[in-house]
């Protein structure tokens, strides 16, 4: 049996995974970036993060099918930019930096799956907005890794620290 992406080094995700426009989730909302942190404090390069959300009504329901795509050749040009889809795959640069634009969720919240270079599974996390029910669950010096930072109106900035002093609080699911 051949090992799986899971079972071996990688990291895997510049190919096929992030696509143009992957952080347009909806435009003329808010933008929440940030960068990721290995165990050492430096940017990690190479990571992919996830995000589901729900729309501004608190429903956790996209529009599939948002990517548009050259008649052409059938390469992807991105998204349109428009619908909102509840979805979205952004790789960070080199300085580890990454940016999504979306509307404010309904539900006070976004999820977040992170995929990193050492990492043999993925790390599930959320970017709380505001404060949230849920946060009293979380130890009262642990839950600023789970609250995003408003730097100016509609801009928020969240940092994903893999390990270390500063590791964001991840969730399990399982």
């Amino acid at each position: 049996m051949n090992p799986t992406p899971s079972q071996t080094v990688g990291p895997f995700y510049g190919y096929a995974l992030p696509f143009p426009g992957g952080g347009d989730i909806a435009t003329g909302g808010i933008a929440v970036h940030g960068y990721v942190y290995d165990g050492a404090g430096d940017p990690v390069p190479d990571a992919l993060l996830e995000f589901w959300q729900a729309g501004e009504d608190g429903q956790v329901r996209g529009a599939p099918g948002t990517l548009r795509r050259d008649p052409t050749t059938g390469a992807v040009l991105g998204r349109d930019g428009v619908v909102f889809t509840g979805f979205g795959r952004v790789a960070t640069d080199l300085d580890g930096h990454w940016a999504l634009r979306t509307v404010r969720p309904g539900n006070g919240y976004i999820s977040v799956c992170v995929f990193a270079r050492g990492l043999l599974h993925h790390l599930y996390t959320r970017i709380y907005l505001g404060q949230d029910p849920f946060l009293d669950s979380v130890p009262a010096e642990r839950r600023h890794t789970l609250l995003a930072e408003q730097e100016r109106d509609g801009v928020f900035r969240f940092d994903v620290h893999l390990q270390g002093e500063k590791e964001t609080v991840f969730l399990d699911f399982g």
